[in-house]
């Protein structure tokens, strides 16, 4: 085996990097002067709610397109084949059903937090407990997606790790603590364009080195990296068509239905309609993104064939080795690697900031302190913005030190979601779940989560025989780390009892840990006594 070969940056890629940094400085500091210079909550955490669909579109595009999907998605296909493309058939369900249930539900009561809802149909206990279960899966989610590239980036190039970590953590504050949501929105929306430009131009000149799409097309097909219609129903599969199309959807829902940072974009729309096009329009980009991802696994194919940069031992990791292929496609290209890099260090970590600082005030403080004044929630809500960011920095150092545990932070991500879009399904689709049965399904189905979760990463711990090294960035789907298990060596014996239920596909864990909550939600109502009134006061507000 080699050793990891380095190649390096040149003058114009650190050029095109750092302008591409400025530009996001530049647009912060220009809603920071301009307009009513976010000088109400109003303006800084809801852009006055005057955003048009495309922008808001595009940010929700770019909000959970992190680093690790971008890494993960090629390295899958070029690893498995395209059977990670019917994930896309997940997103027309997973988009549809947040744009006329779950929008106009927020929308008509004029919310600023998600979790308001929580309080309205519930009660005030059940809003605190799930905005402490968002703030606490968005400070580990934070963290360790912004570390993860800067990682593979300072392995492959030599590009100094903690620079790499402090310019994006420095500017992603700076803008959003100066420019509020309107300036994420449209910081968003151009760096959306460059993640475009970028994945698009390693696609047509990887494609043209291999000797054009046609010839990639025959080598994927060769190598067995074209896949079909996988129908087999068992969950315990990693990717089949129901654990993609269908376990997807759930995923998509937690995502684009319930979570804050989604949630706030769409209140953000000037009318209800435009919130409602804007998951219609998403619909069509994320294809494109999928499409990119699978191309680019494609063309790394065709480069490489079965000896990777991996196994040569070029590089440590797969995330590592899209990143060698990127710096290996554009070597005698200059600048081109400095906007995939910065394509690449668009995190959406950074730009869940507003959202933490939103559901902290509407949530935490402003409850406790009804008769603040405008001028000091909204001198609040920018510390608040300013401290996440913070945080944010001191989780991608802690991440550091987390060394093969990485992939378990990534977990907890994937595995939170699941149980807070229960609840909110529960209290809308359940006019007798009452506030208990509410709190212990979500106990419940946070419970279920960690025992299944932490169960299957400890199950899979390297024995005395050593196991090939669990990869960070193996897994494509918005960081999710659960998927590192599917590079490990699968038993010829099929799991049964606790080990089957470990063994469950990371894309059904949404699925499961939702259901979870409104089974023992419903139960636990149904013996502790049902409850009508509130929500039957909701649903007249609406």
């Amino acid at each position: 085996m080699g050793e990891v070969v380095q190649m390096h940056f040149t003058t114009v890629d650190y050029v095109i990097f750092a302008l591409l940094l400025v530009a996001s400085a530049g647009i912060g500091l220009f809603y920071a002067f301009s307009g009513g210079r976010q000088r109400t909550t109003q303006e800084f955490l809801m852009a006055d709610r005057s955003m048009s669909c495309l922008p808001v579109s595009l940010s929700l595009l770019a909000t959970f397109q992190s680093a690790v999907a971008i890494l993960g998605a090629p390295s899958e296909v070029y690893t498995f084949g395209t059977q990670y493309w019917f994930l896309g058939c997940s997103y027309f369900l997973g988009l549809l059903i947040p744009a006329h249930i779950f929008i106009p539900v927020f929308y008509r009561l004029r919310l600023s937090s998600a979790y308001e809802y929580l309080e309205l149909r519930f009660n005030k206990t059940v809003r605190i407990c799930g905005t402490v279960t968002f703030i606490f899966q968005m400070v580990i989610y934070m963290g360790v997606v912004l570390y993860a590239p800067a990682l593979a980036l300072n392995a492959v190039t030599g590009f100094d790790l903690w620079g790499a970590v402090l310019a994006m953590g420095l500017v992603c504050t700076l803008y959003t603590a100066l420019g509020g949501l309107k300036a994420v929105i449209w910081t968003d929306v151009f760096q959306t364009v460059v993640m475009f430009a970028g994945q698009l131009a390693v696609i047509v000149v990887g494609a043209s080195q291999a000797g054009g799409m046609a010839e990639v097309w025959r080598k994927a097909v060769n190598g067995s990296r074209i896949s079909g219609l996988d129908l087999n129903p068992d969950p315990l599969e990693r990717h089949t068509f129901w654990t993609l199309g269908v376990g997807g959807v759930f995923l998509m829902l937690a995502l684009y239905g319930v979570n804050q940072a989604q949630v706030q974009r769409y209140l953000s729309s000037r009318t209800e309609k435009e919130a409602i096009m804007s998951c219609y329009v998403v619909f069509p980009c994320q294809q494109i993104v999928l499409s990119l991802g699978c191309l680019m696994g494609l063309v790394m194919f065709a480069r490489y064939g079965e000896n990777s940069p991996l196994d040569k031992g070029y590089v440590k990791t797969n995330d590592q080795m899209v990143l060698y292929f990127v710096m290996d496609v554009f070597k005698d290209l200059p600048g081109l690697a400095g906007l995939f890099v910065a394509c690449l260090f668009r995190s959406s970590a950074v730009e869940t900031f507003n959202s933490l600082a939103t559901v902290t005030m509407e949530d935490l403080i402003k409850p406790h302190f009804p008769n603040m004044t405008e001028a000091k929630a909204t001198l609040l809500s920018k510390g608040l913005a300013l401290v996440y960011g913070l945080v944010c920095l001191a989780m991608a150092y802690l991440a550091s030190l987390m060394g093969s545990v990485l992939q378990a932070a990534f977990s907890i991500f994937g595995m939170v979601g699941g149980p807070l879009l229960g609840v909110f399904c529960l209290g809308m689709f359940f006019p007798w779940a009452n506030p208990t049965g509410a709190l212990v399904g979500l106990a419940a189905g946070l419970a279920m989560a960690f025992w299944i979760g932490i169960g299957s990463f400890v199950m899979r711990l390297p024995g005395p025989t050593p196991l090939p090294p669990l990869n960070t960035t193996a897994l494509p789907l918005f960081d999710n780390m659960t998927t590192t298990v599917m590079t490990t060596l699968v038993s010829a014996a099929k799991p049964t009892g606790v080990e089957a239920l470990y063994s469950l596909s990371y894309m059904w864990y949404s699925a499961h840990n939702s259901t979870t909550v409104v089974v023992v939600g419903l139960l636990v109502s149904l013996l502790t006594g049902t409850h009508f009134d509130l929500s039957h006061q909701l649903q007249n507000q609406l």
